[in-house]
């Protein structure tokens, strides 16, 4: 079939993604592999007695590959491959150029895909090509911008596992059962997700690396990152013995009593009762801190106060010490029937329906509401466009809270923000908005985020400016 080659007549190689635990260097003691093939350009291959696609050479290719890792033969096999991970699974082609990878994320790519692909790594192939792949795939996964949405995305996926899980009567599977492993992940993968972006160091793919990351950066406190860690450290030693039991994939907790005293034995525990109860407190805690990060902020009511007609928003802001409330009635009003909400996605607007009344109430505790609802209406309003700034603030009822008392306390910090609402990641932490300047702990970091974008200095340009920005607000 001859050799394909690019258009310098460079031969070019098959490159192959490993996804999941092959891509974090976390393999269970029997798991398949998760693979997606990929070639670097479409072509006609060259030199031999006959020419093919590139595509179909490389298909053939990733089937002799798969064949031999999977086929089982007098000495076993490798691994058994799994190739349902690329974009559109079965109904696509094995194997994928690399301009019709960054088209399909681009346009049809979905959350839980930018979820898989936190874990994604060459494997095989041409080292210079690989990483051209992996920085094509980057934008799709980390997001420029500090991503809030992920949190509500990983909410849903959640719900989604949760319920299959109930379907499937699968409350005993340490990977996706209550307080399983896969907590543990989203845990760790969420602030990936939502600050990857923008803090390279967070683009791990082992678990427990990003746990360290996220308390090295004060994301997460030190107990929470000890106890998450001893946990999945737990889960994990327990499926290894669950598939060492019969060398198969499982991760579901035996019910024959046989295997359950070896599985305990195995794990160190002199009785299945034992290792059930050390288990139950491990899955516990691990839901705990599930539930910490994920939380949803509570609603607690308020639709008086933007859902009401303007006579009725006037008396509930009057009742809640607004001076001019008969004009602050009338503004709200107007932005409820502005174009600018009126075209809101379904999500945006609920996110900007649950901040408005949220606002009010952040606005009633101020020297001035009046001017403090204005500012802050004109503020959300300005990033309504943007559902990952909405998404921060609905994620951080605290954060709304400091841009009241901030834009209450200064007309220019409202403009600043509005002008620049990535600076409202600066509201998230009141250690780092009102710590005295350390220029040489900020002069390290700048470098080191001018270095992580080396090559692209359309984007280190942009890294001075934020931080330029940050410095100024602080």
């Amino acid at each position: 079939w001859g050799t394909p080659v690019d258009g310098a007549g460079v031969p070019q190689q098959l490159v192959v993604l490993g996804m999941g635990k092959l891509g974090a260097r976390e393999l269970n003691f029997s798991s398949d592999v998760d693979l997606i093939y990929a070639y670097p350009e479409e072509g006609e291959t060259q030199g031999g007695p006959r020419s093919i696609s590139h595509q179909e050479f490389f298909i053939r290719l990733a089937q002799r590959l798969g064949n031999a890792l999977s086929n089982i033969t007098g000495d076993g096999y490798v691994f058994r491959v799994d190739t349902r991970l690329r974009p559109f699974g079965e109904a696509s082609a094995l194997a994928l150029s690399f301009d019709g990878l960054e088209d399909y994320y681009q346009v049809h790519g979905r959350e839980w895909e930018r979820y898989a692909m936190i874990k994604a790594r060459v494997v095989a192939g041409e080292r210079q090509a690989g990483d051209q792949l992996m920085a094509l795939l980057c934008p799709f996964v980390y997001r420029r911008y500090v991503d809030f949405g992920a949190f509500q995305s990983l909410r849903e996926m959640k719900a989604m596992i949760h319920r299959e899980v109930q379907r499937k009567g699968m409350a005993d599977n340490v990977k996706l059962g209550p307080g399983g492993i896969r907590e543990v992940e989203f845990i760790g993968q969420a602030f990936q997700l939502i600050r990857g972006g923008r803090e390279p160091a967070l683009r791990a793919r082992p678990i427990l690396a990003v746990l360290q990351t996220l308390r090295e950066s004060g994301w997460l406190p030190d107990f929470v990152v000890d106890e998450l860690t001893v946990s999945y450290r737990f889960l994990r030693t327990t499926e290894h013995r669950l598939q060492e039991v019969a060398d198969r994939q499982t991760h579901a907790l035996p019910s024959d009593e046989g295997d359950r005293a070896q599985v305990a034995a195995m794990c160190g525990y002199a009785s299945w009762d034992a290792f059930a109860q050390a288990l139950e407190a491990q899955r516990e805690r691990v839901t705990r801190h599930f539930q910490a990060v994920f939380a949803e902020a509570q609603d607690n009511g308020g639709g008086e106060l933007w859902q009401g007609d303007r006579d009725a928003l006037a008396a509930a802001l009057a009742a809640r010490g607004f001076r001019d409330a008969q004009g602050s009635a009338e503004r709200l009003t107007a932005a409820r029937a502005s174009q600018r909400y009126q075209n809101l996605p379904k999500d945006s607007r609920r996110r900007f329906d649950a901040l408005v009344p949220a606002l009010v109430a952040a606005s009633a505790a101020t020297a001035d509401p009046d001017a403090t609802l204005e500012r802050g209406l004109t503020l959300i309003e300005a990033i309504a466009r943007r559902a990952s700034y909405l998404a921060l603030l609905a994620e951080h009822p605290e954060a709304l809270e400091r841009v009241a008392r901030i834009v209450a306390a200064s007309s220019w910090a409202a403009e600043f923000v509005t002008h620049h609402p990535l600076l409202l990641d600066e509201l998230l932490d009141d250690r780092v908005l009102y710590a005295p300047p350390d220029w040489q702990a900020f002069a390290r970091s700048l470098r080191t985020l001018i270095a992580a974008h080396e090559g692209d200095p359309e984007r280190q340009m942009d890294v001075l400016r934020e931080q330029h920005q940050a410095q100024v607000f602080r």
